[in-house]
């Protein structure tokens, strides 16, 4: 059976006016500082393209700059997507993310077993806590069982100091890896992954806003299941792949080392 067709889009976006439709609609003050831009950009994504009909997204652009890239997968037309949102985008909506001007290619959809690709991907690695953990003796926070934490503190936490963790080789690109090597598990091995960025920002859920990681992998991983692969391009990864996180953009592998 002939698999269904994927698309890599392509959106320029504004940051400034995706700023000022995010405020229109009271999700922030209208400063792109002080919004999550990945919120809003699922929300107005679903309300001009369609529920879900791009995604997983990242938005690419620096910190300080007024424009970025938004890429995202898509099963659906391209000519379908720019027709819906000749419909349905808001005159806002199209000054923030110019719909007319979607670009588009076709991915590949057959990814043999033993192929080897690069990967760029943007990620929140989070982990839920399976029991209650107390402050430690010298101070600080506890956590309760169920609470979503940076799965690097999760690892901390079973550590007496930070030398003992050190020693152990437990870094914090160590546990990034392990944590997509765990999300890629009977689909893909990870050969090799640094870690090319890290910070916090602001996420916003359910009408508050939190602190929350932002990390950026980029390496290169071997294919181990072909269907299991291609749903994993059209999914993402973790869980929040619906707000910007997750898209597994496709590198040319770092070159084969010798035996």
């Amino acid at each position: 059976m002939t698999p269904p067709a994927l698309h890599l889009v392509r959106l320029p976006v504004d940051r400034d006016a995706l700023a000022r439709a995010a405020g229109a609609r009271g999700w922030t003050t209208g400063r792109r500082q002080n919004f999550d831009e990945g919120a809003a950009l699922h929300h107005l994504l679903g309300e001009t393209f369609g529920p879900a009909a791009l995604q997983p997204f990242r938005l690419i652009a620096p910190p300080r700059r007024r424009t970025g890239s938004l890429y995202a997968y898509t099963g659906v037309d391209p000519a379908e997507l720019v027709e819906t949102a000749a419909l349905a985008a808001m005159p806002e909506v199209v000054a923030a993310l110019s719909p007319a001007s979607l670009e588009t290619k076709p991915m590949p959809t057959v990814f043999p077993a033993g192929r080897r690709v690069g990967i760029d991907v943007r990620l929140r690695p989070t982990v839920r806590l399976l029991r209650d953990v107390a402050p430690p003796p010298r101070g600080g926070h506890g956590f309760r069982r169920g609470a979503e934490i940076d799965a690097f503190l999760a690892e901390a936490l079973k550590h007496e100091d930070r030398g003992a963790m050190e020693a152990a080789g437990r870094t914090r690109e160590a546990v990034y890896r392990d944590w997509l090597a765990s999300r890629l598990q009977g689909v893909a091995c990870v050969e090799d992954v640094r870690l090319a960025a890290f910070r916090r920002t602001l996420a916003a859920r359910g009408g508050t806003g939190q602190d929350a990681l932002d990390v950026t992998l980029h390496g290169t991983i071997r294919v181990e299941d072909p269907e299991r692969f291609a749903t994993c391009l059209r999914r993402g990864l973790g869980r929040h792949r619906a707000y910007g996180y997750g898209m597994l953009l496709l590198r040319p592998p770092a070159p084969a080392r010798e035996a």
